[in-house]
């Protein structure tokens, strides 16, 4: 049941994220609970796959990277879904922050 609540919520945040950011398009609510749940697919099983092959850029980045990790991510996104539409980096980082601001709010809401 908390897993469905999160993705609800993922949902709305992505239509937060494509109302806010002019180079991010969601088609509709259903596409955007798809890119929430493809989404958080992806943060569980590629992120940190990811994450451990370039601990070595991490590191000398000082964790910069991770937020070419989350855009990438948000790109896999981009090519899986339809509907879901990101046109270059930039918006993509934004949207990445959106996102999270947008799930921390939700989850200390919550709380």
């Amino acid at each position: 049941m908390n897993f469905l609540i999160k993705i609800l919520l993922g949902g709305a945040a992505v239509f937060i994220g494509d109302y806010l950011i002019s180079g991010v398009s969601v088609t509709g609510y259903g596409t955007a609970l798809l890119v929430a749940l493809i989404l958080s697919l992806l943060n569980a099983t590629v992120k940190p796959v990811l994450t451990l092959l370039t601990i070595p850029v991490t590191i000398l980045t000082l964790g910069l990277f991770l937020l070419v990790i989350n855009v990438l991510m948000i790109y896999l996104t981009d090519a899986l879904i339809s509907g879901f539409r990101v046109n270059g980096f930039f918006p993509a980082l934004l949207f990445s922050f959106v996102l999270s601001f947008v799930n921390w709010l939700f989850d200390s809401l919550l709380d």
